[in-house]
């Protein structure tokens, strides 16, 4: 049986389609990191426009093409956008993936505009209550998965419950750790401490059967102490722009102030060190929960977040992440009834 195709939104993100192109050319090289089979990849936008790009590097290695004649802008409005574009990229996008032509979506298109084509045209998956967007960094050396990070920025105990369930089905089935730990996002680690809604969530993990071993401080989150943190979306969006910016600058004052000393930092030195802050190097934020698997990656990415997106789109799908989730949401003895 074929592998599901992984589809990709050629003209989404800020440079576009130039770094998408590339970075499907770049995912699928045969001498390069990932090795794709170029037959898995959907490429959804202009086909004529694709197809020349492809004809300028010396022909098509063997990718599917979807033609898409319309493009939602990044900073277009996303309800008026997929109602007036239903022949849009990312409309195309996941309407291949609801009807079973491709089993993933790679987008660096507008957010607003791929999380609510997602949960339009796919739905949720069996139990779901609300979708929720995970990262995953590298920080202490190991994946850590943050979620919410951004879908639900005032959401129930109950959805907070489940991204817990999520996250660390995830965790589980793609970052291969058996027994992940999940830690609570709060402002001290007795129970008491917190919002209503942390006090609420507290006790539902407890009981949860997850490995919860209790709330996280901020000075915690990359010290190792857990592979899934659970947070509300708006929290979780500060968390992770703060975090990003905060170590791009710190690189930049490293680098600043050595000069000024006479010492020069190595620049694979600094590539390393970029890699453990940019959750694009495990393919962008996956929005758990959908009945797909369904990436977002920055605007500004460039090719190489591309092709992690889709390498971390195949590793996704062969895993079967969403076969755990449900499985892992059915198992849950506080899990609350769908809402449908």
């Amino acid at each position: 049986m074929a592998a599901p195709l992984i589809g990709l939104d050629i003209p989404g993100g800020d440079h576009a389609p130039e770094c998408t192109l590339q970075g499907a050319w770049q995912a699928v090289d045969p001498q390069g990191r990932w090795k794709l089979p170029a037959g898995r990849i959907l490429l959804v936008g202009d086909e004529p426009m694709i197809r020349a790009w492809l004809a300028s590097k010396g022909g098509d290695p063997g990718f599917r093409i979807l033609h898409a004649s319309q493009v939602i802008g990044m900073d277009e409005s996303p309800a008026t956008a997929l109602r007036s574009k239903q022949d849009s990229s990312i409309a195309k996008l996941m309407g291949a993936v609801k009807a079973g032509h491709a089993g993933a979506a790679v987008s660096m298109g507008n957010t607003g505009a791929v999380v609510g084509a997602a949960t339009l045209l796919l739905g949720t998956l069996p139990g779901v209550l609300r979708p929720g967007i995970a990262v995953t960094m590298k920080f202490g050396g190991a994946p850590l998965t943050i979620l919410d990070m951004g879908a639900l920025s005032q959401p129930k105990p109950e959805n907070l419950l489940q991204h817990a369930v999520m996250g660390a089905a995830l965790a589980k089935s793609s970052h291969g750790i058996a027994n992940p730990r999940v830690g609570l996002l709060n402002i001290g680690g007795e129970a008491s401490k917190g919002t209503e809604l942390l006090k609420a969530v507290f006790p539902l993990l407890e009981g949860s059967g997850l490995n919860f071993i209790g709330n996280v401080e901020g000075n915690e989150v990359f010290r190792g102490k857990c592979d899934v943190l659970v947070t509300d979306g708006f929290t979780g969006n500060v968390l992770l722009k703060f975090c990003e910016d905060f170590a791009a600058q710190m690189i930049q004052l490293a680098v600043k102030e050595s000069a000024v000393s006479g010492v020069q930092i190595p620049r694979e030195a600094l590539g390393r060190i970029q890699k453990h802050i940019d959750y694009s190097e495990y393919g962008g934020a996956l929005l758990l929960g959908v009945n797909g698997i369904v990436f977002k990656g920055h605007g500004r990415s460039d090719h190489h977040a591309v092709s992690n997106a889709l390498f971390a789109a195949s590793l996704a799908l062969d895993a079967r992440l969403n076969e755990h989730i449900v499985s892992a949401l059915a198992a849950q003895p506080l899990a609350p009834q769908s809402q449908g």
